[in-house]
């Protein structure tokens, strides 16, 4: 097996998490299950083993779990498996397939949970399919609620994501102490599916922001204002934000990261939610759809493996500045 080195994150703080952990463990201590180890799930697990709790983890590759592995965290050899082993069971995966596989497969989460356990599922999915999933959580006498979180691994690092969470309220009371180990912004939003529905509403004003933020530096440069000149004026303007702060700069010369928070084909398929739920709904969304365009364009002059902010290089080839 191939031997992969912590990366620097996990072992600067690997000590200090079993640390607080023993310190922790006699208070509140829960056995947590968690499926999904890419970007967010490698930044949300250390989090609940620094608050004490034990995590049993799995992922596809098993690779991308060394670390966390090396951390402190058991690895289990399928959900079911996780589940058998979990008070509470959270997921963070693609897309809706993959919840369905997580969840309800026959090594899935439902074959392997049992009574009072709790599946949160944490995936920005369609909220129809989310209450459909739950529903087959309920017919075998189990809990299963949405929590999407809202932020990227720069703000689950800082401390500052935000969890909103749909259905049973006596269920979110049990898993609210969990959550806050996660994020300190924990909201109870309502029903089964209503959470994943206020994420997709969320995710369609911050795409709509950074679209527009890219069109706004390329009109200024047009005009002849220097990039970074731009970029850091409107960080210091009224129309700065959170997400405008660490990602704006991604534009610069050399700075887009070679692992983006979220390429254009992730971050289309919320676009591509908003407008479907619109649709269903009877309720516009021409911005969304403005702005679905744009993540096409960059998929067709073949700048989609980038950050999706990459859309202020389609406004500047539009205008003729490159």
């Amino acid at each position: 097996m191939q031997v992969i080195r912590p990366v620097p994150h996990f072992a600067s703080l690997n000590a200090g998490y079993r640390l607080r952990a023993q310190d922790k463990r006699k208070r509140g201590a829960m056995s947590i299950g968690f499926i999904g180890l890419g970007a967010m799930g490698a930044g949300i697990v250390p989090r609940l083993m620094a608050a004490g709790h034990t995590v049993t983890g799995w992922n596809r590759s098993r690779a991308k779990a060394e670390p966390l592995i090396k951390a402190g965290m058991r690895f289990a050899d399928s959900p079911r498996a996780v589940a058998a082993a979990s008070d509470i069971v959270f997921s963070i995966v693609t897309d809706a397939a993959a919840v369905r596989e997580t969840a309800l497969g026959a090594d899935g989460i439902i074959a392997g949970l049992k009574p009072p356990g709790i599946y949160v599922d944490m995936s920005t999915i369609a909220p129809d399919v989310s209450r459909a999933i739950a529903a087959e959580f309920a017919a075998k006498g189990l809990t299963m609620l949405d929590a999407p979180i809202s932020g990227s691994p720069v703000t689950l690092a800082q401390g500052n994501a935000s969890v909103m969470v749909g259905g049973d309220k006596a269920a979110f009371d049990r898993v609210e102490p969990v959550l806050r180990a996660i994020g300190p912004k924990v909201t109870h939003i309502g029903a089964s599916g209503l959470a994943v529905q206020m994420k997709i509403s969320v995710n369609l004003l911050l795409m709509v922001e950074v679209i527009a933020f890219g069109e706004a530096v390329a009109l200024a440069e047009k005009g002849g204002v220097k990039r970074e000149t731009a970029v850091d004026a409107i960080l210091k303007s009224v129309a700065a934000s959170p997400v405008l702060g660490y990602r704006g700069p991604f534009i610069l010369e050399g700075k887009m990261p070679e692992v983006p928070l979220a390429d254009v084909t992730l971050q289309q398929k919320d676009m591509l939610l908003a407008l479907e739920q619109g649709r269903k709904l009877g309720s516009p969304v021409p911005l969304a759809a403005a702005a679905n365009e744009m993540m096409n364009a960059c998929r067709g002059l073949g700048i989609d493996h980038h950050d999706f902010v990459t859309a202020h290089a389609v406004y500047r080839r539009l205008g003729g500045q490159q």
